[in-house]
């Protein structure tokens, strides 16, 4: 089955990706941060109010878990921070830790500071309190927590040690442990400088000593640098129990299957667009099969840059609208109107790209929801 799609550069072809089915038995934790489907037709101010579609962001997540993931709950793909607010975010846990234990899968949750705007008055201890009541209400729902940096956190504090005392105070009180997630200033540039400093390599020392000095309640850390030298450089000084979660959309295939001092597990937005792909080839390597791992790897990673490309902030938007094209929601409109983050260009190139990948299960049916999208850029199609 095959379509032909006008796009703005060259015409493509639109081609059938294979058929994939969930796998157990992963060698490694795959979780995949899950987007949101925002509702069209709720009568709101689009830029300031979060309206979701309930029904299409919760089968997705069932969507994901058919294929083997864990599902990374209320984090940045789901748009936490960039449209999704903190009362919207905390319905969404409940929701989807509802049907996690009904089912019986894999959820983490995040717990941040978003409801405290930061500003010269707030204190470190305004910080604790924030998070402290954001990861009581995740725990109260049945869900681990992710621990999300915290842009109030980053300018409030005034040393490493600040961080130490806050991250300390708020894992000692929590009940399972959390896995922690350093989020760059590529993805929010509002984080630059977190841990006590500007420079990746001596923040690692902070955020070690941290974990460190709690190890019994950090089940890992996602780290989203985009440097595999420093995921890896940080992996392998990581006390014993305590697990590397690769955020890094740009070199996932190679962290996660490793190297003779150990892999990284995964916890990654670029796993909601190609979940599929992404689970055929995680049961390829626990199968032990690297090569047929790595073929089936490859032809995601430029789609993976490109989504994620700078402003990487905005990387949403192609997770989205990729969604969209397969069906899994009925338009693309996404919570804050951020679905005009990106080109047409950019879009345009995301179609070329997911095509290569085999991520079009219907290409008829991608084509004809790409067609009225670019046509209202101004694209005749």
């Amino acid at each position: 089955m095959s379509t032909t799609l006008h796009l703005p550069g060259s015409d493509v072809t639109l081609q059938a990706g294979p058929a994939v089915s969930g796998s157990g038995g992963w060698t490694r934790t795959a979780y995949a941060a899950a987007h949101v489907v925002s509702d069209p037709l709720a009568d709101c101010d689009p830029w300031l109010d979060a309206a979701l579609d309930w029904d299409r962001t919760l089968a997705f997540r069932e969507h994901l878990w058919s294929l083997g993931f864990g599902v990374a709950e209320a984090m940045d793909t789901a748009q936490r921070g960039m449209g999704l607010d903190w009362p919207t975010s905390l319905e969404l846990i409940r929701r989807s830790t509802e049907l996690a234990k009904a089912g019986g899968h894999l959820i983490a949750s995040g717990a941040g500071t978003d409801h405290l705007a930061p500003g010269p008055d707030v204190t470190v201890d305004d910080v604790i309190r924030a998070y402290e009541e954001q990861c009581e209400a995740v725990e109260a729902t049945g869900s681990r927590v992710i621990l999300m940096a915290s842009r109030a956190l980053a300018a409030a504090a005034k040393s490493p040690d600040d961080y130490g005392r806050v991250y300390g105070r708020v894992l000692s009180g929590l009940s399972q442990p959390a896995i922690l997630h350093w989020l760059g200033e590529m993805f929010d540039p509002a984080l630059a400088g977190y841990w006590g400093s500007a420079d990746h390599m001596a923040a690692m020392d902070t955020c070690l000593s941290v974990i460190q000095a709690n190890a019994n309640k950090v089940d890992g850390i996602k780290i989203s640098l985009l440097s595999a030298e420093k995921e890896i450089a940080m992996r392998r000084r990581l006390p014993d129990g305590v697990r590397m979660y690769t955020g890094d959309d740009f070199n996932y295939p190679d962290l996660i299957a490793g190297d003779d001092d150990g892999y990284s597990h995964a916890l990654l937005g670029i796993f909601d667009p190609i979940a599929g792909v992404a689970a055929k080839a995680l049961s390829e390597l626990a199968a032990g099969d690297a090569d047929a791992y790595a073929a089936t790897f490859a032809p995601t990673v430029p789609l993976s840059r490109h989504i994620f490309k700078a402003p990487t902030r905005f990387y949403k938007t192609g997770v989205v609208f990729l969604a969209y094209l397969n069906g899994h929601q009925d338009h693309f409109t996404m919570v804050g109107g951020q679905e005009s983050t990106r080109s047409t260009v950019h879009l345009a190139e995301i179609v070329r790209l997911a095509n290569t990948a085999g991520l079009f299960p219907d290409p008829e049916l991608a084509a004809a929801r790409a067609r009225p999208v670019f046509a209202a850029r101004g694209l005749s199609t």
